[in-house]
């Protein structure tokens, strides 16, 4: 079977929306590693784009799931729950940072998690209003897509959306919006567009992931907490992509020292196996009643007994360490081709093993450079790496390598790198000579 062959049975039958990076078809992966059904070997910078932190496969998560699959696969946790997703969120209200005493609820998507927070901030506040930032991204259900800063391609064609959302400026120096611009947007929002006391949550990405991998200042999100603090408003932390080690702490929230009133928890959180959760402070986790959340697949055993495995194996390995170590080594290289281009790479940035390097035209944040951003991703697979783009502007690829990726393999994958960068600007500079 070719990749060929299988993307024009797939476009066939699947529709366009539902798109694919690249035209390779998986038959195996291991750790960082994929091979496609033609025997091609990649080197995986994208870890299904932050799921599978402990890399593809790994062999405690294999044995947990065929151990719970030999057991029962679902009863639903709302008619017969089960031990696994009892003692996971004994785990995970204890993980989550502050001294709060904390509650958890489990669904299936990162979108669902979002969607009940919203839900359980409403329940508690009374209130209608939700605030979120320029260029965040939430999901792709309707109110999901209604909280995310990005038109395109998450919104495009698929309005009209809820009522009472709301966007501020997300603090980024590169590109002159300050934390001082943010929040003076912030409280022009509560002169203009809603009062503060009718505002249930602002929900806000540590790390923004579509938006292009900018951390919000320690000062931002304190300041953001003392907001909230001030007018009743729930704090919610989106901590889908950059929870579970990805940042360098087990959640990004801990780096600036700040405790959300509710998260979300998905991505890493199960090694590949779909599960997303909430979790946050009891009394506000209680707000709805009996009833008011869950879903028939939500908390699925088959997924918590993953989830249960994934925690196990971050203890063991110590793959919060490791994710500051490799996202080091790839500050290093990758600021390496910043200092050679300048006026191509704007920035190199990372929290731990959630890397990002953004290019423009003639070292202007101005001039994104979306074309480059493009042949890059394009080319990715012919130099053996599965690549991301995301930003504002689409001109940011992103890094997102497991935590469990080996010394050797990170530094092929960015040999790889750099050579696909070179081959793409060298031939561009023979193009405009020849023009």
């Amino acid at each position: 079977m070719s990749n060929e062959t299988l993307q024009n049975r797939k476009t066939k039958v699947i529709a366009r929306g539902q798109g694919n990076t690249y035209p390779i078809y998986v038959d195996h992966a291991k750790n960082a590693e994929i091979w496609d059904v033609e025997g091609n070997r990649y080197i995986d910078f994208g870890a299904g784009i932050a799921v599978c932190n402990t890399g593809h496969s790994h062999p405690k998560v294999i044995a947990a799931v065929k151990q719970q699959v030999d057991k029962f696969s679902h009863t639903c946790v709302m008619v017969n729950p089960y031990e696994v997703a009892v003692e996971l969120a004994e785990k995970l209200t204890k993980l989550a940072p502050g001294n709060s005493p904390k509650k958890a609820i489990f669904v299936t998507t990162g979108a669902e998690a979002v969607e009940n927070c919203v839900k359980i901030a409403r329940a508690h506040t009374g209130r209608r209003g939700v605030i979120a930032f320029n260029g965040g991204f939430h999901g792709r259900t309707n109110l999901t897509m209604a909280l995310t800063g990005k038109v395109t391609p998450y919104k495009n064609l698929f309005g009209p959306f809820p009522a009472d959302i709301f966007h501020a400026p997300f603090p980024m120096e590169h590109h002159d919006v300050s934390v001082k611009d943010s929040l003076k947007a912030l409280q022009n929002l509560f002169k203009v567009d809603i009062c503060p006391s009718d505002v249930a949550a602002i929900i806000v990405e540590p790390v923004q992931g579509e938006g292009g991998f900018y951390a919000a200042p320690t000062e931002f999100l304190q300041a953001l907490r003392k907001i909230c603090d001030q007018h009743g408003i729930v704090l919610i932390a989106d901590e889908i992509q950059t929870g579970f080690g990805r940042t360098g702490k087990m959640f990004a929230f801990e780096h600036a020292g700040v405790e959300a009133d509710l998260m979300t928890m998905a991505k890493g959180i199960a090694g590949g196996f779909p599960l997303s959760a909430v979790v946050g402070k009891s009394e506000i986790m209680d707000a709805p009643l009996p009833g008011g959340l869950g879903g028939t697949y939500g908390g699925s055993p088959v997924a918590c007994a993953a989830a249960l495995a994934v925690l196990e194996v971050m203890e063991e390995e110590n793959l919060v360490q490791r994710s500051v170590q490799i996202g080091e080594r790839f500050n290093q290289r990758l600021n390496l081709l910043k200092t050679q281009r300048p006026d191509l790479v704007l920035d190199v940035r990372n929290q731990g093993s959630m890397i990002a390097i953004e290019f423009v035209k003639n070292g202007d944040p101005e001039q994104p450079n979306t074309e480059l951003t493009q042949a890059i991703i394009a080319n990715a697979a012919q130099h053996g790496l599965v690549l991301l783009a995301c930003g504002f502007y689409g001109n940011v690829v992103r890094f997102l390598p497991p935590l469990t990726i080996s010394d050797a393999v990170v530094e092929e994958g960015l040999n790889n790198f750099t050579a696909l960068f070179e081959s793409l600007t060298a031939e561009s500079e023979e193009k405009r000579k020849v023009g």
